[in-house]
C-alpha cells in the first residue's frame, strides 16, 4: 500500500511528493504529518518509522533547537475499514523536522535521497529568507534607536544632564540596569567587540528591541515625572533598564549580554545600497 501511494505521488513531476502532503494550519504555518511522511518514504510499518523519528528528535536536540517547536505529538482518529475508526499517535513536523527525518531515514530508498535534496534546498531557502527578514528588522530598529536616543538625550538634558561626560554616565546607567551591572565598556569586553565598534551596530533585532524599549520608556518617565538632577536621571535610567531585564527574565528570554554579536549594521546598509544601485 505504501509503495502504491509513493509511486502515485512520484508520477507528477511538477510537484514534489513532499509538497503534495504538506499541510497548512489556520495561522498559515506549514507542517507535515508523520503518518503521511512515513507513507511517502515507503515505510510500510510505522513502528520502523518511529525509530527514524527518535533519531531526528535527538539530532534536533543536539543542534540546540527546541524539540517541541519542531515535533508536536498529537492523537488523531483514522479509518480502519468498514466504517471503523481508532486512535493513533501522530507527530506534526516542521520543515526543519522533515529535513532531520530524511537525514536519518534509510539511505537505500530512492525517495529518501530525493527528500534529502528537497528539504536541504528548501531549508536553505527558508534560512536565506529569515536572514533577509532579520536584516530588515535590524535596519528598522537601529534607525528607531538613533531617533529615540536623540529624544532621550533631550529629555536627559531637560533633567540636568548637560555635559557629554555626564551623558555618557547617564547612558551607562541604562546599560547597567539592562545588562545586569555591565556598563558599555564591560559589554564590549564580554561580547569581544573592539573599541571602534559601536555596541548598537552589532546587536540582533531582539537585543535592539530591548534597548529601544529601555530608551523610549526612560524618556517618557523622565518627562512624565519631571525628573530633575543628574543623580535622579541616572537612577531613573538604571531602574527602567533593570525593569526591562526583569521582564525578559520572567518571559524566559535570553539575557541581552548572552545574545550573539551580529554582523555590523553598516555592512548590511552597504549591501542594501549596492542592491538598490544594481536594480537601477
Amino acid at each position: 500500500m505504501a509503495k502504491r501511494v509513493t509511486k502515485g505521488l512520484m508520477k507528477d513531476t511538477h510537484v514534489s511528493p513532499f509538497e503534495r502532503i504538506k499541510r497548512t494550519n489556520e495561522a498559515g504555518n506549514e507542517y507535515w504529518s508523520s503518518r503521511d511522511f512515513a507513507v511517502v518514504l515507503d515505510y510500510s510499518d510505522y513502528r520502523n518509522f518511529e525509530q527514524v523519528l527518535g533519531k531526528a528528535r535527538m539530532a534536533c536536540f543536539n543542534s540546540g533547537q527546541r524539540v517541541d517547536d519542531h515535533f508536536v505529538d498529537i492523537t488523531e482518529m483514522i479509518e480502519i475499514g468498514k466504517g471503523g475508526r481508532r486512535e493513533v499517535k501522530t507527530v506534526l513536523l516542521s520543515r526543519y523536522a522533515c529535513y532531520l527525518v530524511v537525514q536519518n531515514a534509510d539511505p537505500g530508498k530512492e525517495i529518501v535521497a530525493l527528500g534529502q535534496t528537497y528539504f536541504a534546498v528548501q531549508t536553505r531557502r527558508q534560512e536565506l529568507a529569515e536572514e533577509a527578514l532579520e536584516e530588515d528588522r535590524r535596519l528598522l530598529l537601529r534607525e528607531e534607536m538613533r531617533r529615540h536616543n536623540t529624544k532621550l538625550a533631550d529629555a536627559a538634558k531637560d533633567a540636568g544632564v548637560v555635559e557629554p561626560k555626564d551623558y555618557a554616565i547617564f547612558q551607562n546607567h541604562g546599560y547597567m540596569g539592562l545588562y545586569g551591572g555591565m556598563n558599555a565598556q564591560a559589554i564590549h569586553r564580554h561580547k569581544g567587540l573592539k573599541k571602534s565598534q559601536h555596541i548598537l551596530d552589532h546587536m540582533g533585532s531582539t537585543e535592539l528591541a530591548a534597548n529601544l524599549f529601555r530608551a523610549t520608556q526612560t524618556e517618557e518617565k523622565l518627562r512624565r515625572e519631571r525628573v530633575t538632577g543628574k543623580a535622579k536621571a541616572n537612577q531613573t535610567h538604571r531602574e527602567v533598564g533593570a525593569k526591562v531585564r526583569q521582564t525578559i527574565k520572567e518571559l524566559g528570554g535570553t539575557m541581552p549580554e548572552e545574545l550573539p554579536v551580529a554582523e555590523s549594521i553598516k555592512t548590511i546598509e552597504t549591501k542594501k545600497q549596492q542592491k538598490f544601485i544594481t536594480k537601477k
